[in-house]
């Protein structure tokens, strides 16, 4: 399906996959039904859709029923084709066969862009190349950057006005944050419950050849942030033997929407704690101050 080619039955038929595998996986009844009416929504409309969403204008949250995470998940599937939420229900995430999408950057880089910063969509990867993250990733001098730079914003925007919105609306996002405190309380009641069998589990699409469902999923509403997590399930983790220990916790509220990886720290100070990868401080200050409190 081509960027920009996207009819309302498209955008309604990827809502509504959303709403059924949020509704598979016990996520919170009215952010289902909210995807739910949201596709109903976009299937009824007289106008097209996918032309509101990349006018670029702010129209598209004043339709009913499309708030702005929604619309910001629209925006996303017509300006790349692609759903990363879905991607993320569907088990079949894969931020390495993303990157490659991008001109200039190959298997071997994208592997290494992903492991080096963390990060896993297009979003993220052009903000690491505006704010100099991506120049420091072994491999990457500034000219081959600011080619990545130009090849993925012309994926992602088809003018630089809208492209310096999203940017600014990215370090927003980067900005408003759930605490360490909350995320490492989602990570530990996804592990007791996946532990415990409580959880459901789908069947990931990678590194999975036989099918089968062994990915616990855990929705959590929590201080006004929607939750999810899953056990990590990149190369890099099955790599290592880490695919019971790495915690991926995707958050989002009112369009800001992150993720951070939760792990057991191996060494340093923090040996044997878990750990919210990219804010180690902000554990460490966590940690210093449960135990002055008796934890």
């Amino acid at each position: 399906m081509g960027i920009g080619s996207q009819t309302n039955e498209d955008i309604a038929d990827v809502l509504e996959r959303v709403a059924a595998l949020l509704d598979v996986q016990d996520a919170n009844p009215y952010r289902t039904a909210a995807y739910r009416k949201a596709a109903r929504r976009v299937a009824e409309s007289e106008g097209s859709i996918g032309d509101l969403a990349l006018s670029g204008d702010g129209k598209l949250e004043d339709l009913p029923d499309i708030g702005k995470s929604i619309a910001g998940a629209i925006r996303e599937f017509v300006h790349t084709g692609r759903l990363s939420l879905l991607d993320r229900l569907e088990g079949q995430v894969s931020p390495e066969d993303l990157f490659c999408t991008v001109t200039g950057i190959g298997e071997e880089l994208a592997r290494r862009i992903h492991l080096h910063l963390q990060i896993d969509t297009l979003e993220e990867l052009e903000l690491a190349a505006h704010d100099g993250r991506l120049e420091q990733v072994p491999g990457l001098g500034e000219r081959r950057v600011r080619a990545i730079r130009d090849s993925v914003g012309a994926i992602l925007s088809r003018s630089s006005r809208r492209r310096a919105r999203r940017l600014r609306h990215l370090e927003d996002s980067r900005a408003e944050q759930p605490s360490v405190s909350l995320i490492l309380d989602v990570d530990k009641e996804y592990r007791q419950k996946a532990e415990s069998g409580q959880l459901r589990t789908i069947a990931p699409r990678r590194f999975n050849p036989e099918g089968k469902a062994w990915l616990p999923i855990l929705h959590t509403e929590k201080q006004g942030w929607s939750f999810t997590a899953l056990f990590s399930n990149t190369a890099r983790a099955h790599d290592l033997g880490k695919t019971r220990d790495w915690v991926v916790v995707y958050y989002e509220k009112d369009g800001h929407e992150n993720q951070h990886t939760v792990v057991t720290e191996s060494h340093g100070p923090l040996k044997g704690e878990r750990v919210v990868r990219g804010r180690e401080k902000e554990c460490a200050d966590y940690y210093a101050s449960a135990n002055r409190g008796g934890r």
